[in-house]
């Protein structure tokens, strides 16, 4: 199974609508959203819609960035209403922050069972507190990220669904820096994940690991897109605009880089998604440019298509 990590910012919250609407009762896909907003309209919505679809997801109640930074109060679950309705489609999530008394108290009060705990720079197995807390019958899923095998073996002798979280996007911190290193290897994590010893596998999908609040705008665009390259490898293609010295011409740059596209996917005869022939269709659109939160948002969307498609292969 797959569970890619996704912050619940507008994009990344659309894309999941999407494509649960695109891949209604899809049993092999369940993200891990953490929300980073105060306000949850838009939160709110993308669940409702998952639910609807048949989409199961997991949703970190206690969140840590965005918002929650500077919020202690900011357990999720009294403000969503369509998950205290619905108990069949969500996992509730936690960050394990030394609390392990407050999540117990926090899922006995709301008759939580079933808990995913995440730890995204992984699980100290040697914490006799961690492991004790990882014990209880109401913990189900412990998400770990840079896992080692020892980890993995205490976590499974639990009898805990272990599953390993990886950063796989190579971050730069310029767009125009992309394009010196497009094609890059990014993982095989779908091959061998059950042969590791892990119930799933997760990552950020094509977007980097640390949350970024807003933005400026950009001398460049970056499309960063996933693909099948091999029977055994998923490569990341960074398509990268070409006229990178201001911040004029959005529009101009947008093209730039989306028309690079199609000739790639058709040179090395790699199946195009829906939401890249989406771009392929914006690149000659006289419309223009769709906004930087849109491509982000077809990003995703292709690496959850093509990941699915891999996993059901």
């Amino acid at each position: 199974m797959y569970f890619p990590y996704l912050r619940g910012k507008q994009y990344e919250l659309l894309a999941l609508k999407d494509f649960s609407q695109m891949s209604p009762n899809n049993a092999k896909i369940v993200p891990i959203i953490e929300p980073v907003k105060n306000q949850v309209n838009g939160l709110n919505s993308a669940l409702e819609t998952m639910i609807k679809n048949g989409m199961r997801f997991a949703l970190i109640l206690n969140p840590k960035d965005g918002d929650f930074k500077r919020n202690a109060d900011n357990y999720m679950l009294p403000k969503l209403k369509c998950l205290q309705e619905d108990r069949e489609h969500w996992i509730p999530a936690y960050f394990y922050k030394n609390n392990a008394d407050i999540l117990l108290a926090y899922a006995e009060k709301y008759n939580l069972t079933k808990l995913m705990v995440v730890f995204p720079e992984g699980t100290n197995v040697h914490d006799n507190n961690i492991m004790d807390f990882l014990s209880n019958e109401r913990v189900r899923y412990v998400v770990n990220g840079n896992s080692s095998n020892s980890a993995i073996a205490k976590l499974r002798a639990l009898g805990k669904n272990v599953i390993s979280l990886e950063d796989h996007f190579n971050s730069q911190n310029k767009n125009a820096d992309y394009a010196s290193n497009d094609d890059e290897f990014f993982s095989d994590d779908f091959l061998y994940y059950k042969d590791s010893g892990f119930y799933g596998f997760a990552d950020y999908t094509a977007l980097p690991k640390n949350f970024v609040e807003g933005g400026m705008l950009p001398y460049a665009i970056a499309i960063h897109l996933t693909y099948k390259k091999s029977d055994e490898e998923v490569y990341i293609h960074h398509f990268v605009s070409d006229s990178n010295l201001d911040q004029s011409n959005i529009r101009g740059k947008f093209r730039e880089a989306a028309i690079k596209i199609d000739p790639f996917y058709k040179n090395g005869g790699y199946t195009e998604t829906e939401a890249v022939m989406e771009l392929v269709d914006k690149a000659n659109d006289s419309a223009g440019y769709p906004g930087l939160g849109y491509i982000k948002k077809l990003s995703i969307k292709n690496h959850l298509e093509l990941i699915d498609r891999l996993i059901t292969e």
